[in-house]
């Protein structure tokens, strides 16, 4: 069991909580972290970096002298990669940086970030902080009394805070996000995670699907039951066709020899 310390809004001690040991089991794949932060990088890029080989340098149609007799070197185009001014060889090109890794593979790498700075004792966690307000003042004095001024700190909140991420907007190396978007990046990046309690507990959660549950449902309308299918009249019985049998071929050479003309006389 992994416990972390408790603090209040206004930075005061209030002992120590147990983590959910169904998330932080102190699991920490560090190759998958390593695959997570790469992902993460490259996916950061744009990808438009582009130069000028000789086909798109302007010029260069002509040859800038006869083929023998100047003494100089051949030369078929002042756009060459030889020449300044020229194109370039083998230079960046547009491409897309995108790695795509599965999604359990993801989640295994944010869970062991989260680990990883709860066994190192640098994951705390704060009350609910809402603020009526931007109070930049009032979170500084949070940081402070924690100990983590001049600290990378990553102060994940539950659900989205407006006035939260507005007070934390001004304070260098402080990063304010939500719980549900933190990446593994963004854990290792920090010296310090701060963790509001209810983003870990689920209270809010569980308020909002009773509040779902006591909502009254729509009523759906019955619809009428399908009046019975009158049955089908039973098909009458063809009598079974009688195969007709070959006659035998004796009887046919008969029949044409019959069937024939007779020839005249004399011819």
């Amino acid at each position: 069991m992994i416990e972390a310390p408790l603090f209040q809004p206004n930075g005061k001690p209030s002992g120590s909580v147990a983590l959910p040991a169904d998330y932080f089991d102190g699991t920490v794949n560090e190759p998958v972290m390593h695959q997570a932060v790469k992902a993460f990088l490259a996916n950061q890029r744009q990808g438009t970096h582009a130069t000028k080989t000789r086909r798109w340098v302007t010029g260069g149609n002509q040859k800038p002298w006869k083929q023998k007799g100047t003494g100089r070197a051949r030369a078929g185009s002042t756009r060459s990669p030889l020449w300044p001014g020229g194109g370039t060889v083998f230079g960046p090109h547009p491409r897309d940086y995108t790695q795509d890794i599965p999604k359990k593979v993801r989640q295994l790498a944010r869970r062991s970030s989260l680990n990883a700075r709860a066994r190192e004792g640098f994951l705390s966690l704060v009350e609910s902080l809402d603020f009526s307000g931007p109070k930049t003042a009032q979170l500084a004095a949070l940081l402070k009394a924690m100990g983590l001024t001049g600290k990378k700190v990553l102060l994940l909140t539950h659900g989205i805070k407006k006035n939260v991420y507005l007070s934390g907007r001004n304070i260098p190396l402080l990063e304010v996000m939500p719980y549900g978007d933190v990446a593994t990046y963004n854990v290792l990046w920090s010296d310090a995670v701060v963790v509001e309690r209810g983003a870990l507990t689920g209270e809010a959660i569980e308020s909002e699907a009773a509040d779902t549950d006591a909502a009254p449902k729509k009523k759906t309308a019955v619809k009428a039951p399908k009046a019975p299918k009158a049955p089908k009249a039973e098909k009458a019985t063809k009598a079974p066709a009688v195969k007709k049998t070959a006659k035998p071929a004796a009887e046919k050479k008969a029949r044409a020899k019959k069937a024939a003309p007779k020839p005249k006389d004399g011819k």
